[in-house]
């Protein structure tokens, strides 16, 4: 009989210790969450993804908010609007008079002047030319003298010149005619005015000052987000994208997306090719064009919303991304992107 054996049957009572069934369950429910969580992090899949935030805007830069000017300069006589005041094509927003009432009458009367001096220039030019003409044959046939030609066709050209003048004054004053006559400001489509900056009546505004902020109705929406410049190499033209809009309850799973709720699609319109002033690159994203995972409504997703927005890579397992988050790597190139890449390579050489 062994030693060991020998000495150990006269120790009655470690005979009769035992594992304790408990610490038997625990260890067999760690071994089983080991081998699953090894499972796990290797079989299940990870959509990788580059995340953002940004807000809702235009697609078009015209479908953004911009300002109303004063085509004149003048004083405020009416204002047609207000703040929140939703306006179609052509209805008037604001009338302007000028401080001088009879400007328009004084402007037509030096039209006239202008029409009736040009018209006597023209008269004058065209005797001018019938004696150059007459001049001309006179000195061919040595009844005239080489200064007479020449003095007549000076003349002709100081007449031409003087007629152009005319002219050119003629045109700046019709300019000025025209832009006192539109003195009542129009909306350039249909929109909501959002802000009336400009005072009350008796405010004298400039020429090209702002008086109004207006915002186009029923126009494309996109989401613009911000990447960091580590992932932006991977972000192509097309490249699915999940959002979450401000507001919207959501329930986000960023490497899942079959199991988000509360999401909506999208798609990378474009790319900047620079980097903002803090390091960022903007990706411009737009709904899908088969329709799928439709926005809502621009009544509770409106412009100038908050929005967050995930940019979908290639599908990898649970362990590589947590190994690439905790070293800090990029996501994995798209195997398409890669391919493509590639191609292009070979083609070069």
């Amino acid at each position: 009989m062994p030693l060991r054996e020998q000495n150990i049957q006269y120790f009655k009572t470690l005979q009769t210790i035992r594992i304790p069934m408990v610490m038997q369950t625990v260890a067999v429910l760690l071994m089983v969450a080991l081998c699953a969580g090894g499972a796990f992090l290797a079989l299940v899949p990870w959509v990788q993804n580059a995340a953002g935030q940004g807000v809702v805007t235009a697609l078009r830069p015209d479908d953004r908010l911009q300002d109303i000017n004063a085509l004149v300069s003048g004083r405020i006589e009416r204002w047609y609007v207000r703040d929140g005041t939703a306006v179609k094509k052509g209805d008037p927003i604001v009338e302007l008079v000028d401080n001088d009432p009879k400007l328009i009458e004084r402007l037509m009367d030096e039209r006239a002047q202008l029409v009736a001096k040009r018209d006597a220039l023209e008269s004058a030019f065209k005797t001018e030319q019938i004696n150059l003409g007459r001049t001309k044959q006179l000195f061919e046939e040595g009844l005239a003298a080489r200064r007479d030609y020449e003095q007549s066709q000076i003349s002709i050209e100081n007449m031409r010149s003087q007629l152009a003048e005319a002219n050119a004054a003629l045109n700046r004053i019709d300019v000025s005619i025209s832009r006192q006559s539109v003195q009542i400001v129009k909306a350039p489509r249909d929109g909501m005015i959002l802000r009336v900056n400009a005072g009350d009546t008796a405010t004298y505004v400039s020429a090209g000052q702002a008086l109004a902020r207006f915002v186009p109705t029923d126009v494309p929406r996109a989401v613009e987000i911000y990447l960091d410049g580590r992932d932006i190499s991977l972000v192509q033209q097309g490249a699915p994208v999940r959002l979450e809009f401000e507001g919207w309850p959501a329930f986000q799973f960023s490497g899942w997306p079959g199991a988000t709720i509360g999401t909506f699609g999208g798609q990378v319109a474009a790319i900047d090719l620079s980097a903002s002033a803090d390091g960022r690159f903007r990706v411009l994203v737009v709904e899908r064009e088969d329709g799928v995972d439709a926005w809502p409504d621009d009544r509770f997703v409106r412009l100038g919303s908050a929005a967050r927005g995930w940019v979908l890579f290639d599908t990898v397992s649970v362990g590589y991304e947590l190994w690439r988050q905790l070293n800090n790597f990029p996501p994995q190139f798209p195997s398409d992107v890669a391919a493509s890449s590639l191609s292009s390579d070979v083609a070069g050489r």
